[in-house]
């Protein structure tokens, strides 16, 4: 390790460990039942008169998705901008992540009319998806929650929303590419062709069809949000139980970069396995 590393490396933990006492003598909660009390309670906007599901809405996903945007837009056009024949590190990093998500596609997706498109779309939602899960459960931050009927804020006890623990986020996303995979359907087989693959291979599977077309979309959003909602439950517990000091670390890494970065893939992967088995 370089020494201007370890000297960053020493004043971050001098930091983490004076935050963390700071924490654990004055804001840890002392009763448990303080800090299950306004566990996994969203901080929630009414925009209507109405008490309907459409006029509520998460002002945390909303910025949060804004903020991620924003920084992939800033880090393109730099790394666009900066183009070398030899390439710094974001420049290799953007590239590894392209060739890697390429040769996956393009190895699952048969027709050469619709590579390119599935490897925007699913690279795309692997960049987001990653760098979501990564804040929402490796970077300590500020975070809104509701305690007690109260809109309560945490700094540096619990990390940043991550939009994809709001089931709202994942669900879009998940019936964008439900659209998406019928819209290439009917490109690649014609019209005709679509409406003839729901009867496939009896005009007795159409219910059957029909339902298990339907039920993609759900399992895509839910398996997402079960992980990275259910982690940073979990994680919130535990660091409860061990007053903030050393294990956090270890458990958002865990949930934030290992599951968070394997959940990213996984669900841009079966964006690609949808795509595919529609224009089969």
């Amino acid at each position: 390790m370089k020494k201007k590393a370890k000297i960053g490396m020493i004043i971050f933990l001098i930091i983490y460990f004076t935050v963390g006492i700071i924490n654990a003598i004055y804001f840890v909660p002392k009763d448990a039942k303080e800090v299950t009390q306004g566990l996994a309670s969203r901080w929630i906007i009414q925009i209507s008169d109405k008490n309907a599901w459409y006029t509520r809405l998460n002002p945390l996903t909303i910025a949060m998705s804004w903020a991620i945007i924003i920084g992939l837009v800033i880090f393109a056009v730099k790394v666009g901008k900066n183009f070398k024949l030899i390439p710094d590190r974001k420049q290799s990093l953007t590239e590894s992540i392209f060739d890697f998500m390429y040769e996956i596609v393009e190895s699952v997706i048969d027709d050469p009319r619709f590579v390119k498109p599935t490897f925007m779309i699913s690279t795309t939602l692997f960049i987001y998806i990653a760098i979501s899960n990564v804040l929402g459960g490796a970077v300590p931050g500020l975070n809104v929650s509701l305690a007690g009927g109260s809109v309560k804020f945490t700094l540096f006890t619990d990390t940043f929303f991550a939009p994809t623990a709001d089931l709202n986020t994942n669900l879009t996303y998940a019936l964008m590419v439900f659209v998406i995979s019928h819209t290439f359907a009917i490109k690649a087989k014609g019209f005709k062709g679509w409406v003839k693959s729901w009867f496939e291979p009896n005009p007795i599977m159409f219910p059957m069809n029909v339902i298990g077309e339907l039920a993609k979309p759900i399992s895509h959003s839910l398996r997402l949000f079960g992980n990275v909602g259910g982690g940073a439950i979990l994680t919130f517990m535990l660091s409860y139980l061990v007053k903030y000091l050393l294990l956090p670390v270890v458990f958002w890494g865990f949930f934030g970069l290992f599951v968070g970065l394997i959940q990213a893939l996984v669900f841009s992967m079966l964006a690609v396995a949808y795509i595919s088995a529609q224009i089969s």
